[in-house]
């Protein structure tokens, strides 16, 4: 069977200045080939970053079809029952249509210094976390004794509509290739080159089958940027200063696709050939009307070429 190629519609930033706007453009997502919206997370931030999950709300109360998720919610800076209670009451609420992605974040992420925490120790702290947060959403009484989180006949209710709630995973070093084998049903790419991302995939896929739990063939995403048209005037990538600020202009720029529609297809197709066939699709817009445009775009220029 031809495994199908996704594409969804990531949100890097808040291009729009109504919350009418932001539903304009949810509504032309929903009546088009785009078959997901993701939501970014950022912890602390001095531009427009809405918390994922309760624009996700918005989002599922808005639409029918298309489904959405978190790209990729930091595990680390969340209590992990009170987040799968969340995650299983939007996907129940949205009827199975919620995709939670989650990472534990890099360890030069400004968050650490500004809320007072130390990444060290966060990998232990995700494993036990995500352990959590599968049994709760999946069994009716969960005892849990470990070195952070400690349950005793923890139960919560309602569990996910969809059983097993797909859980994609993000990283690419060891730890996060076990951790996506033992946990996920599913990966995403943080800022990879096509080849990496291949490279990724093949550990998954290796470490996976050792487990006896091999994730779906169709279950490996990656994000791209992209704009038809004309180059933007400016990314949203390309505020700020500094090291972080510089290495993070520099992966977006190995991940970019500008110019036509072709190249955002040959960048899709890219990434196909190394075994990736689900995509977030963030487009380089400033406001909502290029927002509105590049969805249309993507959505009539792309997606229907994009299993040919």
């Amino acid at each position: 069977m031809a495994v199908r190629i996704g594409i969804g519609m990531g949100l890097g930033g808040f291009p729009f200045e109504t919350i009418d706007a932001f539903r304009h453009w949810v509504d032309v997502c929903e009546d088009s080939a785009i078959d997901s919206i993701w939501q970014s997370d950022r912890v602390v931030s001095r531009d427009p970053a809405l918390e994922p999950i309760t624009l996700l709300s918005v989002v599922a109360g808005a639409t029918r079809r298309l489904k959405f998720g978190t790209n990729a919610v930091v595990l680390p800076f969340r209590d992990p029952v009170t987040f799968a209670r969340q995650c299983a009451t939007l996907d129940f609420l949205s009827d199975g249509r919620f995709l939670p992605a989650i990472g534990i974040g890099r360890g030069d992420a400004p968050e650490w210094e500004a809320t007072g925490r130390s990444p060290k120790g966060r990998g232990a702290r995700a494993d036990e976390a995500l352990e959590v947060m599968t049994r709760l959403w999946s069994s009716e009484s969960v005892d849990f004794e470990g070195e952070h989180f400690s349950l005793k006949g923890a139960t919560i209710n309602p569990r996910p509509k969809q059983q097993p709630l797909p859980l994609w995973l993000g990283g690419a070093s060891k730890a996060a290739v076990r951790r996506t084998a033992r946990f996920g049903t599913g990966w995403l790419a943080p800022l990879q080159t096509p080849e990496e991302a291949g490279g990724t995939v093949r550990a998954i896929r290796a470490e996976a089958q050792q487990l006896g739990r091999p994730i779906p063939e169709d279950h490996y995403g990656a994000t791209i940027l992209f704009r038809i048209g004309s180059t933007p005037a400016a990314s949203p990538f390309e505020r700020g200063s500094g090291p972080e600020a510089a290495a993070i202009r520099q992966r977006v720029e190995r991940i970019q696709a500008i110019g036509s529609a072709e190249a955002v297809l040959e960048r899709v197709h890219a990434f196909v050939r190394e075994g990736v066939t689900k995509f977030i699709a963030i487009p380089l817009a400033q406001n909502a009307n290029e927002m509105v445009e590049q969805s249309r775009l993507l959505a009539t220029e792309v997606i229907p070429f994009a299993n040919d």
